[in-house]
């Protein structure tokens, strides 16, 4: 038998207070949850947007560059795309939701939309500083759907795993204790009926002897 299971007032203390302590872990477990969907909601909604805008900002991009190709000739615009540098200005860091690490996706690098592009713009034409400028975009687009996808990703098997605690904390530990505080409860309580009868025979006893004396 599990000492922790034999009938005393020690153990029925310490019964109860791991049922409470199960208690509040099943209400911390719930609250993390319902924060963690609500938190994967939001990314997703914004992940679907941002693949929304990808899709139309490559689009533009191409029709842009086919442009380019047109007017200025492939090899032309081969040649003037590897002025452009590679760039590695990217850093990921992260942060915390309900101790669920996500990723911040930072770039660092100089290159935007505002930047000059590495060609001269007198051998370029307007549809190839259009098809720059929107590829740029695409990039910085698919850093944040990347940091996004990503977040859902990781809080998707947070909820599972907080899921999975929850229903153990509910379905097997809670109940467990309730049982075990009822039994010790019902086993003490036996016992203090058996000793009050006890008591009262040995007083009704002690009276009779008084009697007869």
């Amino acid at each position: 038998m599990n000492p922790n299971e034999v009938p005393t007032k020690g153990n029925l203390m310490r019964a109860k207070n791991s049922l409470t302590l199960a208690r509040q872990g099943y209400d911390l477990m719930d609250k993390k949850r319902n924060i963690l969907i609500r938190e994967l909601t939001t990314h997703i909604e914004k992940a679907k947007e941002l693949q929304s805008q990808i899709d139309v900002t490559y689009r533009e991009a191409y029709a842009a560059l086919q442009k380019a190709n047109l007017e200025m000739g492939i090899s032309t615009v081969q040649r003037l795309s590897r002025t452009i540098e590679l760039e590695t200005d990217i850093s990921v860091h992260t942060r915390s939701i309900m101790g669920t690490e996500i990723p911040l996706v930072r770039d660092e690098s100089p290159t935007s939309t505002d930047v000059k592009p590495a060609y001269a713009f007198y051998r370029s034409r307007d549809a190839l500083d259009e098809a720059r400028r929107m590829f740029l975009k695409v990039r910085s687009l698919t850093l944040s759907l990347a940091q996004y996808e990503i977040t859902a990703h990781r809080l998707a098997a947070d909820i599972q795993r907080t899921q999975k605690r929850a229903n153990a904390l509910k379905n097997i530990t809670i109940p467990y204790y309730e049982t075990l505080v009822k039994a010790i409860s019902a086993s003490l309580e036996e016992k203090e009926r058996e000793e009050f009868t006890r008591m009262k025979v040995i007083k009704r006893q002690s009276a009779k002897k008084a009697e007869s004396a």
